[in-house]
């Protein structure tokens, strides 16, 4: 038998609302690929299965180091953000962000909020491509990819 989604208490079904912060890199995105796994609940929007979600920020990191990184997660928070996501960009760009793992900290340190590295499924051409580099060869790279690291097919969906 399933979990439950959480309820509140009116019995509904408890609304996460989330927060995407994108590397400025690709600050030109319109965010199709994030809003698309969302709406599939892929890549690392599968922890929300089940449950409903709303996007209450979406912005860039503010270019590196991140200054946008001191920020932009307050005002998510006062709209609600419960958990922010650092877009799938921040890991399979050339290179990938230096700087995530200290936004991730810096974010749940400062702001109390979970921080979930990824959004949507790595496309099967960047997973080529670094495999080939040899980026993601080691356990931390593990671990960060966890949500994102999806089988080839839906890989293949995001290219």
């Amino acid at each position: 038998m399933g979990r439950r989604p959480p309820v509140n208490p009116w019995g509904c079904r408890k609304m996460v609302k989330i927060g995407i912060i994108i590397c400025d890199r690709y600050r030109t995105c319109a965010g199709g690929k994030c809003f698309r796994a969302l709406r599939e609940r892929e890549g690392a929007f599968s922890i929300y299965r089940g449950q409903d979600v709303e996007v209450v920020g979406y912005t860039t990191c503010g270019g590196c180091p991140g200054g946008n990184i001191e920020y932009a997660p307050a005002e998510m928070k006062k709209n609600g953000a419960e958990v922010i996501h650092l877009a799938t960009g921040f890991l399979v760009g050339y290179p990938p962000c230096p700087w995530i793992d200290y936004f991730k900290k810096f974010i749940e340190e400062k702001y109390g909020l979970k921080v979930v590295l990824g959004t949507h499924p790595i496309p099967q051409k960047y997973y080529v491509t670094h495999k080939a580099l040899g980026t993601w060869d080691s356990p931390e790279w593990e671990e960060r990819l966890k949500y994102v690291l999806c089988d080839e097919e839906t890989r293949r969906k995001y290219d």
